[in-house]
């Protein structure tokens, strides 16, 4: 159950808002699509009856305002609305968890403002901050691990000639992203237009958002654990990327959820919190 929304005011006045749900020690999450509301993230698969979770939204996203300057979709010029975010609620140190898309910014932040990360929760994670992406071939091999689906043969062809940049995205390929192609995976899918912002995406990794080889001399000083949680099925990042993720900090782990797929919580939502539960209580 949300609670309440604080609003609070980002450095060029931009007003940001914060979803809070549950109850308990706070954990902060930030969302991926790039740029996609928090309200996707719904729970994490029953974490909120354990922490209280404060999900926000980014700039132009969700409840948050649209800013006067667009190039501030940046994901490096988002990491001081994270700092303000924190200041605004009080933490002099957090639980920060990061989806996707959202686990770059998480990277940033922590390289800039390291004493404030208590424990960091990199989930299903996009490692560019740290110069690594998932590559087609990493996505295709995910996608044959689901050949014996009965939407494969229609949904495989889509999603190589996407991949190879021959045709546009195909709503027939977005089963790859699920573990489970099911009702809720449907519905959850089915709410991603209205609340993802196109734009601020395409400008979110722009040139010049990532100093990889900095990012990482700064995250080799981070004490605070890191935890890298991939799905088997998950080509973005595979498992091996997100162990190589892993290997940037000083103290990390890296644990893959078997049948799950970029959305692990949706896929076996017991699994997941125990899981995140036996890292953040630890």
């Amino acid at each position: 159950m949300i609670t309440r929304m604080p609003i609070f005011t980002a450095a060029d006045g931009t007003r940001l808002a914060c979803h809070l749900r549950g109850a308990g020690e706070p954990l902060a999450v930030l969302p991926g699509g790039p740029m996609r509301a928090s309200a996707y993230l719904g729970d994490l698969g029953g974490l909120s009856a354990h922490r209280r979770l404060a999900l926000l939204d980014l700039r132009g996203t969700g409840d948050s305002a649209v800013p006067a300057d667009p190039a501030t979709y940046r994901c490096d010029r988002m990491v001081e609305d994270v700092e303000v975010w924190r200041a605004h609620m009080g933490w002099e140190h957090m639980d920060l968890v990061a989806h996707s898309a959202g686990a770059a910014l998480a990277m940033l932040y922590a390289a800039r403002h390291p004493h404030r990360i208590r424990r960091l929760l990199l989930i299903t994670p996009n490692p560019s901050a740290l110069g690594l992406r998932a590559t087609p071939e990493d996505r295709l091999a995910a996608a044959r691990l689901r050949a014996g689906e009965p939407w494969f043969a229609r949904a495989f062809p889509a999603f190589r000639a996407w991949l190879a940049g021959e045709a546009e995205f195909d709503d027939a390929f977005l089963p790859f992203f699920y573990g489970r192609w099911d009702d809720a995976a449907r519905a959850h899918t089915d709410a991603e237009l209205l609340q993802t912002n196109d734009e601020a995406g395409e400008r979110y990794f722009a040139d010049g958002a990532f100093a990889p080889d900095a990012t990482r001399a700064a995250l080799a000083a981070l004490t605070a654990p890191v935890l890298v949680y991939a799905g088997a099925l998950d080509g973005g990042p595979a498992p091996d990327l997100a162990r190589r993720t892993a290997e940037a900090f000083p103290d990390a782990e890296c644990t893959v959820q078997p049948g799950a797929a970029h959305y692990p919580w949706l896929d076996d939502p017991e699994r997941f919190v125990h899981r995140t539960l036996a890292f953040l209580d630890r």
